[in-house]
């Protein structure tokens, strides 16, 4: 069904324009209430079932909470509608139930809204009068009580006239008041009373209690119902008001099976019965649900409801998951997930709107001869700013039909806007404490209630509690910090012009990003210091809050080289827009940010563009010494990896020089440069200075290797990777490893097999890219001579190579391959492969590669007095000698294998 959408209609001029309420999908809600439904109907007819039973569990009601806006009232209108078993109301998308024809399911809706100004009194007349438009037939044992109340409570009131007054008449009809006069005068005739006083409710029910306690005949028709002489007794308030519904149960139960009914109980807008500090109302609303255990009850609203817990205990009367089966479980996206006790959950947070679902809802609210109005594009921009939150599709509705008032066409850009009215949504129930939690963690991605309270100052965590069960708060329970805001409340929060009461100023603002980052801060210098996960996540947030507030760097700076000092490069930050990433670098905070979004990045981009970035970050002089001698350091090994050696040495030997935290990675630096120079004793002497902190043991590996030298390089390396574990860094673990791969894929392959397991299993949780192309390297290598496809595989990896800018890498392949054609003795293909190295080298660049393919195949170098000489650490025959041995190695495995 779809309704006249009042608020659209009266938006435009235009009487061509349909607007009607559109109602998308809630599939999985309406099968939730067809499940419950179906198992309480089962229940209700069990031999057992006793609605009397004041003791046994209730499992009569369903709840579906979520935030403000979510579609909670429309789902409620819309299961009202689907269950008056009117097949042309119920939504084209939902199923028919398979309900049998008796008991009839009686729909009753009730809007507990403030604006509404339903009290207890009315709902509980609500009920009655439903029951008495369907049953047609006095209750008798509830309609003496409600007689008895009414004239206690509304002296010279008729029922009559309150019904009209309030509307209830109009929409029930008026048989109620003829049904509760037959009651008494049924009862009066039972009693035998004189016709003065058969209409004096008061003595009619004296008389009736003595009768029943006596257990005269003549009131056997209501000796049944234990407790009615009880309930006639007590003084008719409120209180004993709220127990008359186990009345109402008894005579429900007591119908013919030809008028038997199920009243389905539909109590929408939940939340303003009361607060956690005052459930005066929910108590009594409570007390209904349990005396009717032959009732069903759908409640709407924007909490979980907390019946379950057993810590409500004497605000409530019945608490516990022992007493509410299926309200105890966590909230859930769906409605099929099972309780501990393998029943299903009866509390299930309403979900947002699916892309496909926003389309629909925006293309179905405003049309024009059947055609959408709002085009396909202008919906999908919508829907993407929605987040999947129909109250925000309500408001860019309304913003459509302004702006066309306005005479123009709306266009995507017009709906780059945040609406306020979703913060008074979002916050209108909260309590000043909860909306100052709220707010403050609006600035963090994700929070704990630790974290959520230091960020808003406060020195107590209750707010934070109260706040993380909120439906706007999703739970992740397996993130570092479990909670985070939904999107879309989340950004209006910090972007809307919020003019509610307790709005902020942009210095609340400002003290509560420092107070956020603080505490960020507090949470990762307390931690241990291997708990890598923190520091990413302590560094995604606070770099965020420092750029975008202008914060001091303050404990920015250690975390920092905590982040770099392992080598594994996880993503940190994005820029500050879609511009170019050093867009608009004016504070300390902005250049760091986009310092390590470079270090991090430099893993899927061209070497060349990290070079360019830091280059930027480095000319604007904002970072303190420390950490721009970190963004030179990192561009000298751009450079280095770029074959710009020359730089590469200037920048190496400017942080050596300034004798940093990373003047031992700089001396690494320089010992490298003099190895892709072929200065080999130089390098190696470097490395008894070194020291962990220049990582010698890789250091001397990478110089042995090209020595032929596979054992001391081999052994080098595994130094490297155990000192690596001892220190507790994955990244040199896994660097160390993947050169011990490839360098071993020489020699034996079955060796080399696991070595390059290995590798791959320490590569899988780090994100670096040399050191992968090393373990794939070394793959080829294990499998040269072969006809496995090596050459095929290779031109792949070439591909790869060329996007990331490692020119190293590069040549190394190159040398793979000509390992690969002088164990096949190619001849043609390894002068190919030669021919390629002297592109990818040159004097200062890892010239001696084509040294070592010329060894390799047993090839003379060529007579080139201009070519430079490598200064290997034994003499070239040596060097010569043991790579051709390799080969030959080779070639015996392939034929004995």
């Amino acid at each position: 069904m779809a309704g006249r959408d009042l608020k659209a209609l009266f938006a435009s001029n235009d009487r061509g324009l349909a607007a009607v309420e559109a109602f998308t999908n809630r599939g999985a809600q309406w099968q939730a209430v067809t499940d419950a439904l179906t198992e309480h109907l089962h229940h209700i007819r069990e031999a057992g079932f006793d609605v009397q039973d004041l003791e046994a569990p209730r499992r009569n009601v369903l709840t579906f909470f979520g935030v403000g806006g979510i579609g909670k009232t429309t789902l409620s209108r819309k299961l009202e509608a689907a269950l008056a078993a009117d097949d042309e109301h119920r939504p084209a998308q939902w199923d028919q139930p398979a309900w049998p024809a008796h008991p009839r399911l009686l729909p009753v809706r009730i809007d507990l809204a403030r604006s509404a100004g339903t009290d207890f009194e009315r709902l509980v007349l609500t009920v009655r009068l439903a029951l008495a438009a369907t049953v047609g037939r006095p209750l008798p044992a509830f309609d003496l009580a409600l007689r008895r109340y009414w004239e206690h409570h509304h002296p010279g009131e008729p029922l009559e006239e309150y019904l009209r007054r309030g509307g209830l008449a109009g929409k029930f009809g008026k048989a109620l008041p003829q049904q509760m006069r037959s009651a008494l005068g049924d009862a009066a005739a039972a009693l035998a009373l004189p016709g003065s006083v058969a209409t004096a409710v008061g003595q009619v029910t004296g008389a009736l209690v003595r009768a029943l306690r006596e257990r005269r005949q003549s009131v056997r028709a209501l000796a049944g119902c234990a407790r009615l002489a009880d309930l006639l007794e007590t003084e008719p308030d409120l209180e004993a008001l709220s127990y008359y519904p186990h009345l109402l149960a008894y005579e429900l139960a007591q119908l013919p099976a030809d008028k038997a009914v199920v009243p389905v109980v539909l109590l929408d807008t939940f939340e303003d019965t009361g607060d956690r500090t005052h459930r005066d109302l929910e108590r009594l609303i409570q007390r209904v649900v349990w005396l009717m255990p032959n009732a069903f009850f759908v409640i709407t609203g924007r909490s979980r409801l907390q019946w379950a817990d057993a810590a409500l205990a004497g605000q409530l009367d019945w608490t516990g998951p022992a007493a509410w089966p299926g309200l105890e479980a966590a909230a859930v996206p769906h409605a099929r997930t099972t309780t501990n006790d393998g029943g299903r959950t009866r509390q299930v947070l309403i979900g947002d709107f699916s892309p496909e679902d926003c389309d629909d809802y925006l293309a179905r609210r405003l049309t024009r001869d059947n055609e959408p109005l709002i085009g396909a594009e202008l919906r999908q921009t919508i829907t993407r700013r929605s987040h999947g939150l129909p109250l925000y599709l309500d408001l860019a509705v309304m913003r459509f039909l302004e702006i066309r008032r306005s005479g123009r066409t709306p266009e995507p850009a017009d709906f780059a806007y945040v609406f306020p009215a979703l913060i008074a949504r979002t916050i209108r129930d909260l309590t000043p404490d909860e909306r100052h939690v709220l707010r403050s963690v609006s600035l963090l991605a994700a929070f704990d209630v630790p974290l959520a309270t230091r960020a808003a100052g406060l020195p107590h965590e209750a707010a934070a509690v109260r706040l993380s069960e909120r439906p706007f708060v999703r739970e992740d329970p397996f993130g570092l910090w479990p909670f985070h805001l939904h999107a879309l409340i989340r950004s209006t929060l910090r972007s809307a012009d919020d003019q509610t009461d307790d709005a902020w100023t942009a210095r609340d603002w400002q003290q509560a990003a420092q107070r956020s980052f603080t505490a960020l801060g507090e949470q990762w210098s307390t931690a241990s210091a291997h708990n890598r996960l923190l520091l990413v996540g302590c560094l995604r947030q606070a770099l965020v809050l420092a750029r975008d507030f202008g914060l001091d760097l303050g404990w920015l700076v250690e975390a920092a080289f905590h982040y770099i000092s392992d080598s594994i490069w996880e993503p940190l930050a994005p820029p500050a827009d879609g511009e170019s990433a050093a867009a608009g670098l004016s504070t300390a905070a902005d250049a760091l940010v986009e310092t390590l979004s470079a270090l991090a990045r430099r893993q899927h981009e061209h070497r060349e563009r990290t070079a360019e970035r830091l280059t930027t970050v480095i000319d604007t002089g904002l970072l303190p010494t420390e950490l721009h001698e970190m963004a030179v350091y990192y561009r000298a090994k751009a450079h280095r990896d770029l074959g710009r050696t020359a730089d590469s040495r200037t920048g190496m030997q400017h942080v050596a020089d300034g004798g940093g935290r990373l003047a031992p990675n700089a001396r690494r630096g320089l010992a490298h440069l003099a190895r892709l120079a072929g200065d080999f004793p130089i390098a190696l002497a470097a490395t008894g200075h070194l020291g962990w902190e220049g990582r010698h043991h890789r250091v001397e590996g990478d110089v042995r290797w090209v020595q032929g030298d596979i054992t001391g390089a081999a052994q080098a390396f595994q130094a490297a990777r155990r000192e690596g574990e001892e220190h507790g860094k994955r990244g040199e673990v896994a660097m160390s490893q993947a050169m011990r791969a490839f360098t071993l894929a020489f020699t034996d392959p079955a060796t080399a097999d696991d070595e390059i397991d290995l590798a791959e299993h320490l590569l899988a949780a780090v994100d670096l890219r040399a050191a992968t192309l090393d373990a794939r390297i070394a793959a080829l290598l294990r499998d040269a001579g072969t006809d496995t496809g090596v050459e095929d595989r290779a031109q792949v990896l070439t591909a790869e190579i060329s996007t990331s800018g490692l020119a190293f890498s590069r040549a190394k392949l190159e040398l793979a391959l000509a390992f690969h054609h002088a164990v096949r003795d190619h001849h043609t293909a390894l002068a190919d492969s030669i021919g390629r190295l002297r592109e990818l080298t040159r004097e200062d660049y890892y010239a001696y590669y084509v040294d070592i393919a010329h060894f390799m195949a047993g090839l003379p170098l060529p007579a080139d007095a201009s070519r430079p000489q490598p200064r290997w650490l034994d003499d070239e025959q040596h060097t010569r000698d043991r790579w051709r041995a390799l080969v030959a190695m080779r070639r015996n495995h392939l034929r004995t294998a």
